[in-house]
């Protein structure tokens, strides 16, 4: 199939069937492609919706965003996960201010430079906020050319990735570009599906190579299977009455610059982390362990609840530490298993204390 007629073929179903209602495709910006384009990353758009819309309530321009404080960033994303995206983010719209007057680079190659800007997403931002020419290659895109071309291998291994953005940039027209690249990421969104693919309704499907085949879910090849190591944590419930202790994570790294409980890797060290900030425990209970899931790893979440006498202020005047209002959770950013944690145990914690 030429390039051409692919490439006719999609924008006549952008016309007929693409999505072209989604909040960011309103009154579009540099600014507002940016934002969903980093919230979309590895996330669903029923997922990304709501939490755009509250995030461009609270931040609806450049300046807002670079003005707040990471804390009041990372609070609006809690539950999106990925949260290096949201610090990004923040460290994004402070260069572009500091560095940039304010003002977006014109190509794909300034903006890939940009903190949290990959290639792809530059080719995202400058394409559809300015209709310029410029290719993208994200997950759905990935799968409607592993499909269509029956492209052998992990998407993830550099020789696929690169062949791929060759194909990619072969496709990508001169005119028209910001409705196709829009339609190939509907394609993957709607139609070319991870799970069921609608192959009778896909516009390119009398040329797709895995479907003519009989095994489009075969493609893309699946990442190598490795076991996920395990890893142990104990969470530290300090809690007087409504209050439970915070502390701040390092800005790098899991859960980074977010509040958490207090962990470690066993009870002992938590007890010793209590006593050293001069706090007395009258009451103590292991409840059941649990499991988080991350990308390379699991976590076996050993959760213990203390109970303290009495309020220790103290700890306040260090501040990575705060104690929290267990009715106001919701103010901070919370990693999402312990957000989970706090709200189902709320009324029992006061009851305890």
């Amino acid at each position: 199939m030429e390039p051409s007629a692919f490439q006719s073929a999609i924008l006549k179903f952008y016309q007929q069937k693409g999505r072209k209602d989604l909040p960011w495709q309103h009154n579009k910006t540099h600014y507002r492609v940016w934002i969903s384009e980093i919230m979309l990353q590895q996330t669903q758009v029923a997922t990304v919706i709501p939490y755009y819309q509250r995030f461009m309530d609270r931040f609806p321009t450049l300046e807002a965003l670079a003005q707040a404080s990471v804390d009041d960033v990372l609070t609006l994303w809690t539950g999106l996960g990925y949260y290096t995206r949201a610090r990004n983010l923040h460290k994004c719209a402070q260069t572009l201010i500091n560095d940039y007057q304010g003002n977006w680079p014109d190509n794909v190659d300034e903006l890939e430079s940009l903190p949290g800007i990959g290639r792809s997403t530059a080719g995202a931002i400058h394409s559809l906020s300015t209709g310029q020419p410029a290719t993208i290659l994200d997950g759905n895109v990935k799968r409607v050319l592993c499909r269509f071309y029956a492209v052998n291998g992990w998407p993830g291994k550099t020789a696929v990735h690169n062949s791929l953005w060759e194909i990619a940039e072969k496709l990508t027209p001169k005119k028209e570009v910001a409705q196709y690249n829009q339609a190939m990421m509907d394609m993957g969104a709607t139609i070319c599906t991870r799970r069921n693919p609608l192959c009778v309704e896909c516009p390119v499907n009398s040329h797709c190579v895995a479907l003519k085949q009989g095994n489009p879910h075969d493609y893309p090849n699946p990442k190598p299977k490795t076991k996920k190591p395990v890893k142990q944590a104990a969470f530290a419930i300090i809690h007087h009455q409504d209050r439970v202790l915070l502390e701040k994570r390092p800005s790098s790294g899991i859960w980074g610059g977010l509040w958490s409980l207090p962990q470690s890797s066993e009870k002992k060290e938590l007890e010793q982390f209590i006593y050293g900030l001069n706090i007395e425990t009258d009451y103590q209970e292991e409840l059941s362990e649990f499991k988080h899931t991350f990308s390379h790893y699991h976590l076996m979440i050993q959760p213990i609840i203390y109970r303290v006498e009495q309020l220790n202020p103290q700890v306040m005047d260090d501040d990575r530490f705060r104690w929290q209002d267990l009715n106001k959770l919701h103010d901070v950013g919370l990693p999402s298993p312990v957000l989970k944690l706090l709200s189902n145990l709320n009324h029992s914690l006061v009851a305890i204390g």
